[in-house]
Formats: C-alpha cells, structure tokens, sequence
C-alpha cells in the first residue's frame, strides 16, 4: 500500500495539518519539525499524490510553457532557465509548441488551462494581445517572454528589439561595411524591432537601404535556415550586391551562410554575416557567426522568478499587480563572420 501524510502523522505523533504545511513548506511549521517529517517521508520513500495535493491546496505546483518552436536552441535555452527557477520551487514545467500557427496556440492555451496550470509563460505568435483576454478571465497570472504587444499590457520578459538591431548594425558599420542588407522575420514584434534599429543605425551614419535590401523571411524559427537560405539567394542577385548582411536571428543566418558557400563566395571577405540568439554551436560552424547573444538561460530565468511572484500575490489574495516589463541586455559576440580577412 503507497504510504499515506495519516501514516506519517501517526508516525511522529503529529497531526496529518502539520504534515501537509510540510510538504508546502509553511512558514507556521518550525524548521526542526519540517525536517523530522522530511526524514520520515525519505525512510519511507513517501510520493505525494499531485491531484490530491491540488484539492487541498488550489494549486497543481506546475507551470505551462508555449513557445513557437521546440526546435530552435534559443527556446530550448529559455525552457533550461526557467525549469531550473522553478524546480527550486517545487514546480514542473509542461511544454507545449504552436508551431507558429495562431489557431495551434489557442488549443494549446486552452489545454494547459485546462490542465490547472497555476500560470503560464507564453511566447505568441500572434500578432495582437486581444486572445489574451480569455486568460484574464480565468484569473490565470502570465508573463509574455521575447514577443510583446503594443496594443496590450502585460507582464513581459524579452529584450530591447531596436537595440539589438542598432548593435548588430553598428558592429558591421564599424568593420567598415556600407551596403549592408537585411533579412527580416516574420511579422512579429521582434522582427518590426529589429528592422527598425537596422535602419536607425544606417540614417545615423546617413546611409539609406537600397530598394530590395530588406528581404522577408517566411518564417523565423521552424525551418528558419530554409528561410534565410532563399531570402540570401535573391539578395546576391542585386547590383549592387550587398558587402553585408544582419539576420534576424541565428538559424537565418546558417541559412543565408550556407547560400553564400553555395555561390562561390566567401565570408566576410564578399559578404559578412551577423544573426542574433547566440545558439548553441553557431561558433563551430565552418564560418563561426557573429551575433548578438540574448542570454536566453537569464531570460527563463527572470520569467520564472516573475510567475512564480504573480502566483503568490494571487494565493494571498493581494490586489493584482501592475504589469512589469523586465529586459535583458543585450551583447555582441563577434566571431570570424564579420572579423575575418577581407583582402
């Protein structure tokens, strides 16, 4: 028979409250008590049952997580920091991708809800916060990781999308490159920002992006190197063809180095490269890409910290809290992509 919080109880002549404040660590129970029922529990391999546990305390000690693309690194890093953040907690992470399809995120929202999730992280792919509302509704605390809405205010964990733009751009003005080209993402907050710091960054030097040098990619992160491959393939069609180019992020960019290779070309030398995310192995590639790294861990990290505070303030019943919008700094990581010999 599994063992029981009464046969615990019973066991060191306490009651079975005292065992549950326990096991959610309430600060009621004094520390020596807390660690005879945590030895106790050990001696007899005791597993608590998770429904149970949620009856009696409103909550399922999980955390739902919906990112675009359980393929790309950057999300994975993301997905690291935050279990690592809330494992300390007690709580477990369900994962779940929408493949960047808007009417996929809805099912996997609803699912996760469903599930009792006591809060979610969410990179959408939408494109506006209003689906957001159903969430609300249900008083389920969420935090926005890497995409944000202009027309909604939320709580969000991401970065400065202007300034990763601007360093990128900045980076290869300073290597001396003038006809730098770009390729976009999808239409997301990301991708607007990014673009816009692209072009701030050249009207700060006076220069201005000639027709057809702002390629769109079909897509950011699945199949983001097929993106970039055929977006790199029309930009050196132009005349002039351009001496540089900033992806929107790293699996662009393997794709835009791949088409350079395949033309006969050579990097930086013809054309130089930068991305952004910093993905793992980008600098084992056999050019080593320059990029901008997110600190996606940190990301996860301070995404976690913060749902697992809305959790609290909403056990508590506190009044809920303005949303807070937490960025991380951005940081060049220049690689031979952009530094190598150019003559």
């Amino acid at each position: 028979m599994p063992v029981r919080l009464k046969d615990i109880a019973e066991d060191l002549g306490v009651s079975v409250v005292t065992v549950s404040k326990v096991l959610r660590d309430h600060r009621d129970i004094s520390q020596a008590t807390k660690e005879r029922v945590w030895k106790r529990m050990k001696e007899l391999n005791y597993r608590p049952n998770l429904a149970a546990r949620a009856l009696v305390t409103g909550r399922t000690f999980a955390i739902g997580l919906v990112v675009p693309d359980l393929t790309h690194a950057f999300f994975a890093e993301v997905a690291k920091g935050i279990t690592r953040t809330i494992r300390e907690q007690g709580y477990s992470l369900i994962i779940a991708s929408s493949e960047e399809d808007a009417a996929l995120e809805e099912q996997e929202v609803e699912q996760l809800l469903a599930r009792q999730v006591d809060a979610l992280i969410l990179a959408s792919t939408r494109t506006t916060g209003k689906p957001l509302e159903d969430i609300e509704m249900r008083r389920v605390p969420y935090v926005l990781i890497d995409r944000s809405f202009p027309d909604w205010k939320a709580n969000f964990v991401g970065m400065d999308d202007v300034e990763i733009g601007r360093i990128a751009t900045r980076h290869l003005l300073e290597c001396g490159y003038r006809r730098i080209a770009h390729v976009a993402g999808p239409n997301r907050s990301t991708a607007e920002g990014r673009r816009k710091g692209y072009l701030s960054a050249l009207a700060e030097q006076g220069i201005e992006a000639p027709d057809g040098y702002i390629a769109f990619g079909r897509t950011g992160d699945d199949a983001g190197d097929e993106s970039g491959y055929a977006a790199m393939r029309n930009l050196l069609q132009l005349d002039p063809r351009p001496d540089a180019v900033f992806c929107f992020n790293d699996p662009i960019c393997m794709g835009a180095l791949q088409a350079i290779l395949e033309a006969g070309l050579e990097i930086p030398r013809d054309v130089a490269l930068i991305g952004c995310g910093n993905v793992r192995h980008t600098e084992l590639l056999r050019v080593p890409l320059s990029t901008v790294d997110q600190d996606a861990d940190t990301l996860g990290q301070r995404a976690a910290e913060l749902a697992l505070a809305l959790i609290e303030s909403k056990a508590n019943e506190e009044p809920a809290p303005e949303p807070r919008r937490l960025l991380v700094e951005p940081r060049l990581v220049a690689r031979q992509s952009t530094l190598g010999p150019r003559e």
